[in-house]
């Protein structure tokens, strides 16, 4: 525009001018994006957002409850659940029984997603890839299907006892994420920006790469809910622009962008004062941030600049989308100080043919999880950043078909609550080592049993944060990520 921001705000109203300008600096594509710590005051991360003086806006990077273990997360979501006994806890006995109608409890007043007749108990295909072996010095058993992952299993701690309380997707996918199975809550990646901020002050605290689809629960799983939305995921893409509306329109220059910013942010400074509402704090602070990303973030997502040898371990393609790219930007993103990098792929969901699908699915996924290991590890980070596979569930252990037999080809695994695997490793966990532990026909846990709030109260452990003391106040009551329950597995912590 050829306005000066005087001519501008003497010509324009408020609202014109976000319409004529708003896109061209990200302003609502973009909401969530700051979180800043390095520049605040000496403010430490809050007993709750009632704590006197606390405006849950700034404080001191990594500043925590107590001395944390990991530094940063990267978090890989597994859109559809796997099946995790196809992929990291081998049944003999369900091998054996393979064709046997399901014992009358597995079935019995019990409410599957999709069998509906008492089903056959399935066994892991027998074939020469979903063979399991014993990997490295600690043992731990993986699928043939995972040969990379195979190579850095002595770097995991392997959660075989995780379940939940939902069987549906989106409704599990909130509750492994948001700690509960309804739209609202904040996300756990909005949880550790509020708690613990970011280290750059030209990058999001919360950042997201999605691979495929977007899951059931939608940009929930990522969300603010009611916390301040400067908490916010903010989606990046490795193909294009790197974040929507970010470059500067046509025509636009830095120094015309600059102006516009300046003029939209006196405004909401004057509306700020008179109103005192944090959210227009929010929105200040979210036009900064944008500007600064104009020249950080294209930097940052130019992966073309990794050595060969990078490439190659990851299976990466500089200039397209895929989840290889995203596993080597979330090391680009950890190494520049974003708190929580969370990583969502989809395609999991194989209620049938799942030998045939499985295997394709892996493929995709197993090089670049073990090379962003190897990668985080050979360049020293691996003990600071925390690396987490998850799921909203887990497969059941009999078999999905039309009339409920377990032996046609195009058999798969339905929706299971009851049990599934997660894991993590570098952060403050154990290498090399299994928790917990399912029957021997993998339904039901039998040994150290993971819930999600657990799990969640763990993740936050390792991050320095109390996950009782972490709340925020809201219509009336203090809420937190594991709302009334979870207990922190210290086995797993080092």
């Amino acid at each position: 525009m050829k306005n000066e921001p005087a001519s501008l705000l003497r010509t324009l109203t408020r609202r014109h001018l976000f319409q004529e300008v708003g896109a061209g600096i990200g302003g609502l594509a973009l909401a969530g994006l700051l979180r800043q710590s390095g520049w605040a005051s000496d403010r430490r991360l809050p007993v709750s957002s009632s704590t006197p003086g606390w405006d849950g806006q700034d404080q001191i990077a990594g500043a925590g409850h107590f001395p944390a273990r990991a530094k940063n997360v990267i978090y890989i979501h597994l859109v559809g659940a796997p099946s995790h006994l196809d992929l990291f806890d081998f049944k003999p006995a369900l091998q054996e029984r393979e064709g046997q109608l399901c014992p009358d409890e597995f079935f019995q007043g019990k409410q599957l997603a999709f069998i509906r007749k008492q089903p056959k108990l399935l066994g892991t295909p027998k074939k020469k890839e979903f063979a399991f072996t014993r990997c490295g010095e600690s043992g731990i058993e993986l699928s043939n299907q995972l040969p990379h992952l195979q190579q850095v299993a002595d770097e995991l701690t392997l959660i075989r006892s995780t379940h939940t309380d939902q069987f549906n997707h989106a409704p599990a996918q909130l509750m492994m994420l948001t700690g509960f199975e309804r739209f609202g809550r904040p996300s756990i990646g909005a949880w550790t920006s509020y708690g613990l901020g970011s280290e750059n002050r030209n990058l999001p605290a919360f950042v997201v790469l999605v691979t495929g689809q977007v899951l059931g629960a939608g940009n929930s799983a990522w969300g603010s809910g009611f916390l301040p939305t400067v908490h916010q995921g903010v989606e990046f893409r490795s193909k294009g622009d790197p974040v929507l509306f970010l470059s500067n329109p046509q025509g636009v220059d830095d120094a015309s962008r600059k102006r516009t910013v300046d003029a939209i942010n006196r405004m909401n400074s004057r509306q700020l004062l008179d109103l005192q509402d944090p959210e227009i704090e929010t929105r200040i602070r979210q036009y900064e941030l944008a500007y600064r990303m104009q020249t950080s973030v294209p930097e940052l997502m130019d992966i073309s600049a990794e050595t060969k040898q990078t490439h190659e371990m990851y299976g990466t393609s500089p200039g397209k989308e895929s989840f290889a790219n995203h596993c080597l930007l979330a090391r680009r993103l950890v190494e520049r100080g974003v708190r929580f990098v969370q990583l969502f792929d989809q395609g999991w969901d194989m209620h049938n043919s799942v030998s045939n699908r499985l295997p394709t699915k892996c493929k995709q996924v197993d090089r670049p999880i073990a090379a962003l290991i190897q990668d985080l590890k050979q360049r020293g980070m691996l003990d600071e950043t925390l690396v987490v596979w998850s799921s909203e569930f887990g497969r059941t252990p009999m078999g999905q078909t039309n009339n409920g037999a377990g032996q046609e080809a195009n058999v798969g695994r339905d929706h299971h609550k009851e049990a599934f695997t997660t894991w993590m490793a570098g952060g403050g966990v154990k290498r090399g080592y299994v928790y917990g532990k399912t029957d021997e026909l993998g339904y039901g846990v039998v040994e150290d049993p993971m819930h999600v709030h657990d799990f969640n109260a763990t993740l936050m452990h390792l991050l320095g944060i109390d996950h009782e003391k972490l709340t925020f106040k809201f219509q009336g009551r203090d809420y937190r990520l594991t709302d009334v329950e979870g207990v922190v597995a210290e086995k797993i912590l080092i």
